[in-house]
């Protein structure tokens, strides 16, 4: 137990993840800072009523983009976190792994980068595809440890 424990506490792998976590939080810190200033600007009703599209559509498409944004950071990157800390608990953590992790990472960054200022859905498109594939290649790499 105390070899698992240190594997998995000195895993470099933990790094990327701990770094996307805390991308989420400056994601959900960006979101509140623009959502609760244009909702009173917009003197926005908050009923519980509502549908998401009717309280969507009291905010600026800017302002939405970076809650659709956190959004998505609960999403697939919970994958990556599930396939990432299995990686470090088998002490899979060679320099391929750690790239890769780190590339994912940077991609989900650049995704959040652009969904959240210009949007522009190929270019957002493109950075997903890129994040998608390489989690792929992370998950297969811990399927051949594991399986």
């Amino acid at each position: 137990m105390n070899s698992w424990r240190k594997t998995l506490r000195h895993s470099p792998l933990l790094a990327p993840i701990i770094a996307l976590v805390l991308w989420t939080f400056v994601m959900w810190a960006w979101l509140y800072t623009t959502r609760i200033p244009a909702l009173r600007k917009a003197r926005a009703k908050l009923d519980p009523q509502q549908t998401k599209e009717e309280f969507n559509a009291q905010i600026p498409a800017p302002t939405r983009w970076k809650a659709d944004n956190y959004n998505h950071l609960h999403e697939q990157p919970t994958l990556f976190y599930a396939v990432a800390l299995t990686l470090a608990m088998l002490g899979a953590d060679g320099l391929v792994d750690i790239a890769l992790a780190w590339s994912y990472v940077a991609l989900r960054i650049s995704h959040s980068l652009v969904q959240s200022t210009t949007n522009i859905i190929m270019r957002r498109f493109v950075l997903f595809v890129m994040a998608s594939l390489v989690l792929f290649a992370l998950t297969i790499r811990a399927a051949l440890l594991v399986l």
